[in-house]
């Protein structure tokens, strides 16, 4: 990967697009994403590449691609073009592939003091009540993360929605505090958080 340039971001998606759709082992596809996340190529990342980033979502459609894809490529775009990619996060949010909504839900992964709630919202909603796993350690996860920001925003929130969102969700979205002691586990227990 070092020693290849792409003179035009048409020409780096091909080439994205050639690893990823030739990839025989799962170790090529992670050369494709690494090609995506290359610093140098930064300037090529603007909102014309979300259908490849849905590509490698779906086609990844397991943990280790979704996640990769989600927090770095797609976050980076709704940091940088929040107009044109919260409308398009919050559709992912109800579409039927579990990977685009876990991928809507976890987008704002790395925001903290940036995250706009109402999106986090807005993505978790939709899946709050799902029994698929990655579905809820997704939630789980994305609250977690914005606990460390505004543990106020999660408590309320996990209060407000606790008789939806599963023991799973809440347990991950609570973790941080609970271990921090910010809040106790009496308080939680009554949330429905398994310890």
């Amino acid at each position: 990967m070092q020693a290849h340039e792409f003179a035009t971001a048409a020409e780096w998606e091909r080439a994205i697009r050639a690893v990823w759709d030739g990839a025989r082992f799962r170790e090529e596809r992670y050369v494709a994403v690494g090609i995506a996340r290359a610093k140098r190529f930064r300037d090529y990342r603007t909102p014309h590449v979300l259908p490849l980033y849905e590509k490698l979502v779906v086609e990844g459609a397991w943990w280790d691609f979704v996640d990769e894809v989600s927090i770095h490529l797609v976050g980076e775009l709704v940091a940088n073009y929040p107009a044109t990619l919260k409308p398009v996060m919050r559709r992912w949010a109800k579409r039927d592939d579990i990977w685009l909504r876990r991928s809507a839900i976890l987008c704002q992964l790395k925001a903290k003091a940036t995250t706009d709630v109402n999106l986090l919202e807005a993505a978790i909603a939709p899946s709050m009540a799902e029994r698929e796993f990655f579905l809820r350690k997704g939630i789980g996860w994305a609250l977690r993360e914005y606990s460390k920001t505004d543990p106020a925003w999660v408590v309320d929130y996990v209060t407000k929605h606790r008789d939806r969102l599963s023991p799973l969700s809440k347990r991950e979205g609570l973790k941080v505090l609970l271990k921090q002691g910010l809040i106790d586990a009496v308080p939680a227990a009554s949330l429905g958080a398994d310890h």
